[in-house]
């Protein structure tokens, strides 16, 4: 990664970290920290599968889309209702935590590269066709939705992370609008960041890359076993394991042939 890419965002951690460390508020050092840790990982998984300059470009994509749909969100009540957020989620910028567009980075790439093992059995693919950057948006958003299932209702009812001006909504709480506003705006970000490189040849396997298609799907199973641990209702516990569960196995299952083949290839190089 470029030295000035990096310095910057060793930087950026280190002051919001220390503006989270100001509030005395364990939760939020830790969720803080956590998010940056987040970001961290998916941001190097990227630059090695996608390449430098793609990794920042989808980057770029997501945090800008991330931020504007939130602070929306927060001030106008579009995409997800009408809700606030609150000091837990640490330093903010307008009406949004700074962590939250870098958490909408980390789960769209996520979603991006469990999508791809998903259809292709390959962690990036460079199609031309509109139609499969359409469904592989699709999917990707439904990947991503699927972790707010669970998540939603504990960062409301638990950590009180925002605050919902309509709190009787059909999902233990939640208002089911939410759910089509993280469907369109995690499809928004996939969807363009897919746009930027169609007809691009992916990056050859490596022992290397290998390594680094298992961050997403790391990440993403961290999240399950957490919302399995933790969610409140105890339903949700269970519908964190199916909902979030299956596209795990799917992953797991297309990049085992994609390591397979990847063996194959250096065998016969």
């Amino acid at each position: 990664m470029n030295p000035v890419t990096t310095a910057s965002f060793v930087l950026l951690a280190a002051q919001l970290i220390a503006l989270a460390v100001q509030s005395h508020n364990p939760t939020t050092i830790a969720l803080v920290a956590s998010s940056l840790l987040m970001f961290g990982c998916s941001l190097a998984s990227a630059v090695h599968l996608l390449g430098v300059k793609p990794a920042l470009r989808f980057v770029a994509i997501a945090l800008p889309i991330g931020w504007f749909a939130e602070q929306m969100g927060a001030s106008h009540g579009w995409f997800f209702g009408e809700y606030d957020y609150t000091t837990v989620l640490g330093p903010q910028l307008g009406d949004v935590p700074v962590v939250i567009p870098l958490m909408w980075f980390s789960l769209a790439y996520t979603g991006y590269v469990i999508a791809n093992l998903i259809v292709w059995r390959a962690p990036v693919d460079g199609s031309s066709k509109w139609s499969d950057a359409v469904l592989l948006s699709f999917l990707a958003a439904m990947v991503i939705t699927a972790f707010d299932l669970g998540a939603d209702p504990y960062f409301v009812f638990k950590l009180k992370a925002w605050v919902m001006v309509v709190k009787d909504g059909w999902w233990f709480g939640e208002t089911i609008q939410g759910f089509f506003g993280w469907m369109l705006i995690a499809f928004v970000i996939v969807f363009l960041f897919r746009l930027t490189i169609r007809g691009t040849t992916p990056a050859p396997w490596s022992r290397v890359t290998r390594r680094h298609v298992l961050v997403p799907i790391a990440l993403y199973t961290g999240f399950m076993v957490f919302q399995m641990a933790v969610s409140e209702p105890m339903e949700l516990r269970t519908i964190a394991f199916f909902a979030m569960g299956m596209p795990i196995l799917c992953a797991l299952a297309g990049w085992r042939h994609w390591q397979l083949e990847g063996h194959r290839q250096e065998s016969q190089s």
